[in-house]
């Protein structure tokens, strides 16, 4: 992120425009919509105001002279469009004395960038892609301006109006936030994007404690709670709606080493985030030290979310934990999420069942090859079975033996999908008697093994095929 999005108080002072034609005057609508004051330099000495109403125009003054000698104070920001050579000088003398300016697309001589613009009154949302893309920028304000309730802005102004007061019957601040949540979350927030403000005032007025209404426990404190909740195989379009109302809830979050950064971007900025989780043969927390930070965190009347890859209940120790929140008198709560085996399913097109094909699926885990010296393998030799394998590549030739001895098929297709959903998902497709060669094709995980025939349906098989068939062609146009 190069540009950090801020909102310039229009009030502090005059906005100097330079420049001219239709590029100026749709700036000067702009800031006059704003209710700016703009000082106007007019690059060809035209100071045409047609399209603006009575009241806009006079927010403008028109100066004359040459910009580049203007009287600078007071000025809260300088602007050009369609100002030609006239907008790098400008720009040199802004950077002189600490002005923020904009040159309309020249970014090498912009200390700011105009965002698209989602204007709900009190509500404004900017939309900017570094100035790389405008076009990209006006398709994301159009997805928003869809989606965005109508009288979003009067909400905002409804809780202005009160905020104070309430504030004043709430001391402690994780409460007002949570009392907040659930006005605008409730039937109140939704009388007033309806449109029925007064039944909207009434109904807040007649909340005769705040603190309860917000879920304050008998001390006066916030209720604290724990929300188990799955990440998600490392794609952060994956999280379900209810997994991102957790994260933007929670004031702490407990997060494990495969949570991928782009699904904690997606949490609350000021949620604090702490690591928990470790790596195969790594240092790292353990489950106890875990429990215990969850319950302190909900004790001291936190949100708290312990944000698990994949999903809690599939090789997460989620019961685990449920189990030690529940004894220690906790509400808690949990988010399933997309486990590895069927993102990388979905991704690489392997469907774990088929029709008279594959019936049955089995999910299991691998960390070493002393995991795998426990499965009873012969339990897994079914043709009609897929067998999901998680953390399998330190054991992949334990697995390869395990199965083989028990009698399954090395013919039987398999597959290595590593790092499944992210941009970097890579995947290695053979036989089981390959198993432990396909690993080593693979650049480092996490990664899961699927084997069954199934696998032979996948994207990876048959490019593999077909490349090999091309690969035949070519020898034998030798």
């Amino acid at each position: 992120m190069r540009f950090l999005p801020v909102f310039l108080d229009l009030q502090a002072g005059p906005v100097l425009l330079v420049g001219a034609g239709d590029l100026a005057r749709a700036k000067l609508r702009l800031l006059a919509s704003a209710g700016a004051r703009i000082r106007w330099y007019a690059t060809d000495g035209s100071h045409e105001l047609s399209g603006l109403n009575p009241k806009e125009a006079g927010l403008i003054e028109l100066a004359d002279g040459d910009p580049l000698t203007a009287n600078l104070t007071g000025v809260i920001a300088i602007l050009c469009a369609g100002a030609g050579d006239v907008g790098a000088a400008m720009s040199a003398r802004a950077k002189s004395v600490g002005l923020p300016v904009n040159v309309m697309d020249d970014l090498s001589h912009s200390t700011f960038i105009f965002p698209a613009i989602v204007d709900r009154g009190e509500v404004v949302v900017a939309v900017g892609t570094g100035g790389a893309s405008p076009v990209v920028a006006r398709r994301v304000r159009e997805r928003i301006e869809a989606v965005l309730p109508a009288r979003i802005g009067d909400l905002a102004s409804f809780i202005g109006r009160w905020r104070k007061s309430v504030h004043g019957r709430i001391p402690e601040f994780p409460l007002r936030r949570r009392f907040w949540e659930r006005v605008v979350d409730g039937p109140i927030g939704a009388l007033v994007l309806a449109g029925r403000a007064t039944e909207a005032e009434a109904a807040l007025k007649d909340i005769t404690d705040p603190g309860a209404f917000a879920g304050a426990e008998r001390g006066g404190k916030a209720e604290g709670s724990v929300a188990l909740v799955g990440a998600g195989p490392g794609d952060p379009d994956l999280l379900t709606v209810k997994a991102l109302r957790a994260l933007q809830d929670a004031d702490v979050i407990f997060y494990d080493e495969l949570v991928s950064p782009e699904v904690l971007d997606r949490a609350r900025r000021d949620a604090a985030r702490i690591p928990v989780g470790r790596r195969v043969g790594k240092p790292g927390i353990g489950q106890v030290a875990i429990n215990a930070l969850m319950i302190e965190a909900a004790k001291a009347g936190q949100r708290a979310v312990r944000l698990k890859g994949g999903d809690p209940f599939v090789f997460g120790r989620g019961g685990e934990e449920i189990e030690a929140l529940r004894q220690a008198g906790v509400n808690y709560s949990v988010v399933p999420g997309i486990t590895a085996g069927l993102g990388g399913a979905a991704q690489f097109e392997v469907p774990l069942t088929y029709r008279h094909e594959a019936l049955r699926i089995t999910f299991l885990t691998a960390h070493k090859a002393k995991d795998a010296e426990t499965v009873d393998w012969s339990t897994l030799t079914d043709e009609k079975m897929t067998v999901v394998v998680y953390m399998g590549m330190t054991a992949a030739g334990s697995v390869r033996a395990g199965l083989l001895a028990a009698g399954r098929s090395p013919r039987t297709p398999v597959g290595v999908f590593a790092r499944v959903t992210r941009p970097d998902a890579e995947a290695a497709v053979g036989t089981l008697d390959e198993l432990p060669d396909l690993v080593q094709r693979i650049k480092g995980g996490p990664a899961i093994l699927i084997i069954g025939e199934v696998v032979a349906r996948s994207a990876p098989w048959r490019h593999s095929n077909l490349n090999q068939i091309v690969s035949e062609l070519l020898d034998a146009a030798e």
